[in-house]
């Protein structure tokens, strides 16, 4: 500690330095009063928002908005705390029209750090965090108190504002997005339906069940065929008995008579022997077609499955949709306004100033000890002793020869004779 040891040593220092302690202190103080004066008061006004649940349980009717309430006011805040949404708050009002060189990048950093936004979060339903906020605050800290309320409830405003958008523009894409693929879906099924016609009509399966028709009229003209044949039989052996028995007048007759008969028969023949070829033609192609028609029917299939899911889906975001609309879902409310902050939060001018002076105070006893630091010198016997190990004889008290202190000296003197006169 140098020559300061003891408290003795320490109030002896203060004394001889008295003079460097009091100028510091002072220049201190002024250029503390000076700093507080040029600082401005802070006020800060909050405003409180409760995030509210659904109006309608998410088993009735689920909001087709997704993802947890603290991820959605994180994209909110970013939103807001952009460059152009600040710098258009600024204008709107007036915030730092009193400092016109800022630049507004520099304005921008000053409103970021001027605006908080907090929230808290919902207590848990079993160990799981579902990221759910129950609680946001918002506070804006400015010169005024009448501009730290109105930004708070600006900023407020436009959360709210900012959260019904962004879920009803969630809700209406993701109903738009059904919408459409409902609609691709439908004209893909008609598209389909379309060249399923057409194949039937090519390969004359227009209606279902035609091969098994075919394959009954084969049947029933190889019947005819058998009955045809059997008829011409019968008529041979009628023609035999007809020469056998008749005379030649009526055999002739009843012989032409036969053989017309046998012509129509055999014309009979020969029309079902040409439809039957033409069927069995048709029947030789009927696999292919058989699993052409098949490969059709499971994609129209796959297609109505899909459309029917894709339709339960979009009748799920009409209703999300509608309750976005309505305010039935999740949704911002303000429980506490901006209040108009009655004092500042920076503590005042005041004391700025009290801390200031002490801090004054205390360089001017720093300034002191270090000019005792830069000249250790040994003023007491006491020093004397204790730096060197030696007692001194005799202690020669200094003397100062200026004019001043011989004066200080003589009247100290006469006090002293006038005491003893009256002693």
């Amino acid at each position: 500690m140098g020559p300061i040891y003891s408290l003795r040593d320490f109030l002896d220092m203060l004394r001889r330095r008295a003079r460097v302690i009091l100028v510091l202190t002072l220049l201190g103080c002024m250029g503390s009063v000076w700093f507080a004066l040029q600082q401005e008061h802070s006020y800060q006004s909050a405003v409180v928002i409760q995030v509210a649940q659904p109006t309608i349980a998410d088993d009735l009717a689920k909001s087709t908005v997704d993802g947890s309430s603290a991820r959605r006011i994180q994209l909110i805040e970013q939103r807001l705390m952009s460059r152009n949404q600040l710098l258009e708050i600024v204008d709107k009002f007036g915030i730092y029209d009193d400092l016109p060189q800022l630049r507004p990048s520099e304005i921008v950093d000053l409103m970021r750090q001027s605006i908080g936004i907090t929230g808290v979060a919902a207590a848990r339903e079993g160990f799981a965090d579902d990221g759910t906020i129950s609680v946001l605050t918002i506070t804006a800290t400015m010169s005024t108190p009448e501009m730290a309320q109105q930004v708070a409830d600006e900023f407020a405003s436009r959360i709210i504002d900012l959260s019904i958008q962004s879920r009803i523009s969630q809700a209406r894409e993701t109903l738009q997005f059904f919408v459409e693929k409902e609609n691709a879906l439908k004209e893909e099924l008609v598209r389909l339906e379309d060249e399923v016609a057409t194949y039937r009509f090519e390969h004359d399966v227009s209606l279902p069940g035609v091969v098994e028709l075919r394959r009954g009229e084969v049947a029933q003209i190889n019947q005819s065929l058998l009955e045809i044949a059997q008829d011409k039989i019968a008529l041979r052996r009628e023609a035999d008995q007809v020469q056998e028995n008749e005379r030649p007048a009526t055999a002739r007759r009843k012989l032409a008579e036969l053989q017309e008969q046998m012509a129509t028969l055999d014309e009979q023949n020969d029309l079902l022997n040409t439809r039957k070829e033409e069927l069995e033609a048709g029947l030789q192609t009927t696999p292919q077609v058989e699993r052409q028609l098949g490969a059709f029917e499971r994609q129209i299939e796959q297609l109505q499955s899909q459309l029917g899911t894709i339709i339960e889906r979009r009748s799920e975001a009409e209703v999300g949709f509608r309750l976005e609309q309505s305010s039935q879902s999740e949704r911002l409310t303000v429980i506490e306004a901006a209040s108009y902050p009655d004092y500042p939060v920076d503590g005042g001018r005041k004391k700025l100033a009290i801390m200031g002076a002490m801090g004054s105070i205390v360089m001017g006893i720093c300034a002191a000890f270090g000019l005792e630091l830069l000249r250790p010198v040994m003023r007491t016997a006491a020093q004397m002793e204790r730096e060197t190990g030696l007692m001194p004889v005799v202690s020669i008290p200094e003397l100062k020869t200026d004019a001043r202190s011989i004066k200080r000296r003589q009247k100290q003197k006469a006090k002293q004779r006038g005491v003893r006169r009256t002693v």
